[in-house]
Parts: structure tokens; sequence; C-alpha cells
């Protein structure tokens, strides 16, 4: 008999428009199939949300779009299953795992309380450079990555102004903050924050793989509007970073995979000691 394969759930937060970020999250959980199997649910066109009890694991997609906006039923139900994953947590030893990415990370921020979500002056778009904090040179999910790595950032909000008294109270930690911006007056955004051992978000899109980007800036109304707002130079920049191996390349083939990785293992062990 085989072995028995861990249920992973993809949370899909996009509203309906073509996503190159599920596509990706799908291709890197793809290389985990001999050790889970994977079902998505569509949050906000159908309010679908898994069953706590049935998924071990559990990846929530980004956007596009405000994570301020709601229609009362999906979001509520969004929230509401991040509160059942904490207790279930909070009351449980086989504990569940969940990545947050972007539009995710925003509306999980936005539950807890843990800063300020705000509309960006304008929309921050390209491969930038991540810095860890203290925190995060420490944190499992961040290991295997240079300080400061790379990532494909896409937002047009943005967490602040972090409240530091619900950081403690959660026992919530800021693990990467964006670039150093000098030239500029605006706080630092925070691109990273593990909520609990179990539960880690990311402000960036840790999916991104250089092809389907590089394909994405060539499309004509993007690689328009980034020479307009950003300029020809920083245009080419971006192209630049994408062929190097230790930047998108690296952030992909090591993020999401070692959150995979330290997960299964995780529950695995757990389910060991069920058993014995």
């Amino acid at each position: 008999m085989g072995k028995q394969k861990l249920n992973l759930a993809i949370l899909d937060m996009n509203n309906g428009e073509p996503n190159q970020g599920m596509r990706c999250i799908k291709d890197i959980v793809g290389r985990f199939e001999g050790q889970i199997k994977y079902k998505v649910f569509d949050v906000r066109q159908k309010a679908e949300l898994p069953e706590i009890q049935d998924f071990d694991i559990y990846i929530s997609s980004g956007g596009p779009g405000s994570p301020l906006d709601g229609d009362g039923d999906w979001d509520l139900k969004y929230f509401d299953f991040i509160d059942h994953l904490w207790i279930w947590n909070q009351n449980h030893n086989h504990k569940k795992y969940i990545l947050f990415i972007c539009h995710s990370f925003q509306m999980a921020c936005r539950h807890f309380g843990l800063g300020q979500l705000t509309q960006r002056k304008s929309t921050s778009f390209g491969v930038m450079a991540v810095h860890k904090t203290a925190d995060g040179q420490r944190d499992r999910l961040l290991g295997n990555l240079e300080n400061p790595f790379w990532a494909v950032d896409s937002r047009d909000y943005q967490v602040v102004q972090p409240d530091l008294k619900k950081f403690k109270l959660l026992g919530a930690k800021i693990i990467a903050l964006e670039k150093i911006r000098d030239h500029v007056e605006y706080e630092r955004a925070i691109m990273a924050i593990r909520f609990s051992d179990e539960m880690v978000g990311t402000q960036f899109h840790p999916e991104a793989d250089p092809i389907s980007f590089l394909n994405h800036l060539k499309k004509p109304e993007v690689k328009d509007k980034v020479i307009a707002t950003k300029g020809k130079v920083k245009f080419r920049a971006m192209i630049e970073h994408l062929v190097d191996d230790d930047k998108i390349l690296k952030t992909n083939e090591t993020l999401i995979p070692d959150f995979l990785e330290n997960s299964i293992r995780r529950v695995k062990e757990s389910q060991q000691l069920s058993v014995i």
C-alpha cells in the first residue's frame, strides 16, 4: 500500500481576471505530487471555503483588487475561516499550516488589526529587494534566502504602522520589510509576517517565476505603463533581474517549497505522535 498523501487546500482569491499566480502556485505544488494532493476553492467568486478538519495545509493566493472591499458574504466567510483555523491550532496537537500571499496577506493583517492598511501613492510593481528583520533572519520561511532577497512585488495597497501591542498579544512577528528608500519620506511597508508558528504571510509573490513574469512584462499595455511610471532604465533592470538565477528564480524555488516541506514534515510528526 502506498503512503497516504496529505491534503492541501488552495484558496483562490482571484476576482475572475486571468491570474498567472494561480498557475505558478499549482506548478510548485505539483513538485510535491508524491506527498500531497490538492483542491482549489474559489473564495471570491463562489464564496467557497474548506472545512478545517479536511485539510492539513493551506495556501491562500493573491488578488487582484482592494483588500478593503467585500460583498458581506465571501469576505466574512474568509475571516471566519481564519478564526476557525486559529482556534483549531490553539486546541489540537495536529496543527494546520497556512501561507497567505499578497491580497490574502493584506486581508489577514486587516482581520487581526496588526497595522494600517492603506492605498499607496502609486502602484509598486516589479522585481524588488526584500529585507529580512532580525526575526526574519531566524524564521524558517526565509532561512534559505539571502538578506536581502528578491521577489516580485505588485500592489496598490500596503500594511504600515504596525500595532506593536497587538503583535505582542498575538505573538506575531514582522519578518521582512520593503527596500530602504532614502529619497522618500514614506514608511517602509511590511513585506512578511509570522502570525503564529503555523500561520505566515508575504506581501510579495513568492510563487512568481521568471518566464510568466517576463511574458506579463511583454504585454504592450504593461510595458507601456511600466516605462511611463518607472522609466526605460528601470524597465531594463527588471528584465535583467528576471534572468538572474539568484533573484526571482531563487525565491520561486525556495520559499513555497520550504513552506511545504516544513509543513509536511511537522504534520507527519504530529500524526506519528498521535499513533504512539
